[in-house]
């Protein structure tokens, strides 16, 4: 018995001792994340640099090679959901969250402090655009779609238990039911709590920032901590409901509410220059994605930006894939490769650009254009407010920051009730975990949480998921060797079945 819950003995202990750690030294876990995440950018950022390229190419070539019409189940499978519903939840399990949290925020920061040249100019505000789009687009979508494309894969159409050490199987055959597969579905637990425990104390920090702002209630430690428990059992209660009425319905509800708020700001906002930003940004993105996505700074070794943006970004867009991957792969059944791809990484991309157009082209407009200089001071001052604060300068502000909250309470429930579905998959071995184990890791995804706030918030958050993406980087990379490992020979076995069919129609006749 042991033996077989081994995984879960093991993850729970390490995530137990991580949380008491959190509780009982905080300034310690918080010296210690921050020298780690230093030595992790130091040493390893090249590393998250070329990983994070080449899941892009391996998804686009994926998808548009001879591999493409591979359906993920049987040829004769068809969609578990509407494409609409499809999108929605892996959307919601997605970046949801970090879309309100860095909407407007992050291309004001860019536009504040550029990596290169001066700050506060037109040149600025066209780079800030161009480089949230680069840290939210294709390589962040395609980071999550790689690994639910290959889960999918072996777990819908070879039929394998929807546990990442099974993905390996290609490449160690039955040796993935021993210690080498324990040791990787060990750190595909300990990279998911870290990745949602990151988007989670964001969202809870920027929740309780907005109940401050907007009520006046206190944004302290423990309203932060109050806030999480109450969401804790908002999300738990609602992935015990199902897949079906739980997670679909919230996340078809708020995809759109969401949508709501957005069209609201396009068209009460600068609609014109919105237009303008979505092009000339888009345009920008796809001009310089090479140079972006390969950019380094070794004659600048005491310059952060890149270590403080982009590495941060793809560490912790692998600690996210590990869940977002595990569930996009549940509700994935039927799809080919090719409607995978477009639906979980290019339709995604293109709305997230959308997003980040209507609402930090917006702010940047107020700021360069208009002259709203105190706009861009908030944003600096306390990021977590930043998205509230712009509201502020839109007729009805009031009705929509109250939508705002209740989108990000929603988004947080979905995303982690899709975390605690997937650890409950990974925890019992199977696609449909059992209430207890949901119940289980809901409380372990708060404590962590709580301990990661509790030591100095948002570094220690980083922290830990930069931490965790690091060795799974490695796991993902090798994941894809044995996924084309096991097309190849699919694609060498249907040929071989279809020549012997012409062989055989031909001695017949």
């Amino acid at each position: 018995m042991v033996k077989k819950n081994s995984v879960l003995i093991i993850s729970l202990s390490l995530c137990f001792a991580f949380v008491l750690f959190g509780i009982l030294n905080p300034v310690k876990l918080g010296e210690f994340s921050s020298n780690f995440l230093i030595f992790a950018m130091d040493y390893f950022g090249w590393f998250y640099i070329l990983s994070a390229s080449a899941f892009v190419i391996i998804c686009l070539y994926a998808a548009f090679s001879k591999y493409g019409n591979i359906r993920l189940g049987k040829d004769t499978d068809k969609p578990e959901f509407s494409m609409g519903s499809w999108i929605a939840m892996l959307f919601s399990a997605g970046l949801a969250i970090s879309l309100f949290f860095w909407g407007v925020a992050e291309p004001v920061m860019h536009y504040m402090t550029p990596p290169v040249g001066d700050g506060q100019t037109p040149e600025a505000a066209k780079s800030a655009m161009s480089l949230s789009f680069f840290h939210w687009g294709l390589h962040s979508w395609g980071t999550y779609a790689i690994v639910g494309l290959i889960i999918a894969y072996f777990h819908h159409r070879k039929k394998y238990p929807p546990l990442i050490n099974y993905a390996f199987r290609p490449l160690l055959g039955d040796r993935v039911n021993g210690p080498i597969g324990k040791l990787i579905n060990i750190l595909t637990i300990f990279a998911i709590i870290s990745g949602l425990t990151t988007s989670l104390g964001m969202g809870a920090k920027q929740m309780s920032a907005g109940l401050n702002y907007v009520w006046d209630i206190p944004n302290t430690s423990v309203s932060q901590i109050l806030l999480i428990s109450i969401l804790t059992i908002m999300f738990v209660t609602s992935a015990s409901i199902g897949l079906d009425r739980g997670i679909k319905n919230l996340s078809n509800f708020n995809i759109i509410l969401a949508v709501v708020i957005m069209v609201v700001i396009f068209i009460m906002g600068p609609t014109k220059e919105i237009l303008q930003i979505f092009v000339a940004g888009t345009g920008e993105y796809l001009q310089n994605i090479v140079g972006m996505s390969l950019r380094m700074e070794p004659f600048l070794p005491e310059n952060t930006w890149l270590s403080s943006w982009t590495i941060f970004y793809w560490g912790w867009a692998v600690s996210f894939a590990t869940f977002v991957g595990l569930f996009v792969a549940r509700i994935s059944k039927g799809r080919t490769i090719k409607e995978f791809i477009i639906g979980a990484m290019l339709v995604p991309t293109l709305a997230t650009i959308v997003w980040y157009s209507v609402f930090g082209g917006s702010a940047l407009h107020f700021i360069q254009n208009l002259g709203e200089t105190e706009l861009a001071n908030q944003v600096m001052d306390d990021v977590t407010t930043a998205f509230f604060y712009f509201l502020q300068y839109f007729p009805f502000a009031s009705i929509l920051i109250v939508l705002t909250i209740v989108s990000l309470i929603i988004f947080f429930v979905t995303s982690a009730d899709s975390t605690v579905f997937v650890l409950g998959m990974l925890s019992e071995e199977t696609s449909d975990p059992t209430t207890k184990s949901k119940v289980l890791w809901g409380l372990v995804i708060a404590g962590v949480a709580i301990a990661l706030l509790l030591s100095g918030g948002l570094s220690p958050l980083q922290t830990v998921s930069v931490a965790a993406g690091l060795p799974f980087t490695v796991v993902m990379l090798f994941m894809c060797v044995s996924f084309f490992k096991s097309l190849r020979q699919e694609v060498r076995l249907q040929k071989t079945n279809v020549d012997k069919t012409e062989d055989s129609d031909s001695e017949s006749a």
